[in-house]
């Protein structure tokens, strides 16, 4: 790798909303401009990088109106493959190749996700933006990057935010905050600290894996965190 990074290969977490950006709805196209092309550098770079996308930007299947909670979840699935097509060609622009894989079997949008095709195309250096979510209805996205991380050998979760890590109340409401800069799968759980849900924490736990939650929107920060630098939150397993 021509930079040097602590981490070989990864998973990185986006929100939906968070590429929607100040519109609310959508894609913000500065916005995804910008992170695709953190993405694309690291890629060069020789970082093998896998990518969950949230769906909320379009559709949040819990707060479907009308629908089964089994239909919603479904709906919420396929935004998260709008996300990745559209992100996937940003990535593509920055000349890199970004292929989408998809949980469930969507041949025009993309390949049908096995963890060995994942490596394949990750080791060959391309980037792989997995949709879909698990597959499966009541997963959140936070668990589908846990499922994925631990089925690719990931080394980490890398869950990029709009605040620069976990805090022990919403840094946007209450100024007063405490921020933890380093913190276990087992106190984030016990204080029910919000930032990824107790599904994804546990499996994480259970599994061993590392997260790194960060400010996604801070120059820089995707390759800090990526050097081991210390950026936004370090969650670990402890003693």
């Amino acid at each position: 790798m021509a930079a040097t990074y602590k981490y070989k290969r990864v998973v990185l977490k986006l929100s939906g909303e968070a590429l929607a950006g100040e519109r609310g709805f959508g894609v913000d196209s500065a916005i995804i401009a910008k992170v695709a092309g953190e993405v694309a550098q690291v890629a060069k770079d020789g970082v093998q990088t896998a990518i969950i996308i949230g769906g909320g930007n379009f559709l949040r299947g819990a707060t479907t109106e009308g629908v089964s909670a089994i239909a919603g979840d479904a709906m919420g699935m396929l935004a998260t493959v709008i996300n990745s097509i559209a992100f996937a060609e940003r990535v593509k622009a920055c000349g890199v190749d970004a292929r989408v894989l998809t949980a469930t079997r969507l041949d025009r949008a993309g390949e049908y996700y096995t963890p060995e095709r994942a490596i394949e195309l990750m080791e060959a250096g391309s980037v792989v933006i997995i949709g879909g979510g698990t597959g499966s209805p009541f997963f959140t996205t936070d668990t589908a990057a846990a499922l994925r991380c631990a089925e690719i050998d990931g080394e980490v979760i890398m869950k990029a935010t709009k605040v620069d890590g976990i805090y022990d109340s919403d840094p946007m409401k209450n100024p007063g905050a405490k921020k933890f800069n380093e913190i276990t799968h087992a106190e984030a759980l016990s204080k029910k600290l919000k930032v990824m849900d107790a599904t994804a924490f546990s499996f994480c736990m259970d599994r061993k894996i590392p997260i790194i939650v960060f400010k996604l929107l801070e120059d820089g920060n995707l390759s800090k965190c990526l050097k081991g630098e210390s950026v936004g939150t370090n969650v670990n397993i402890g003693d």
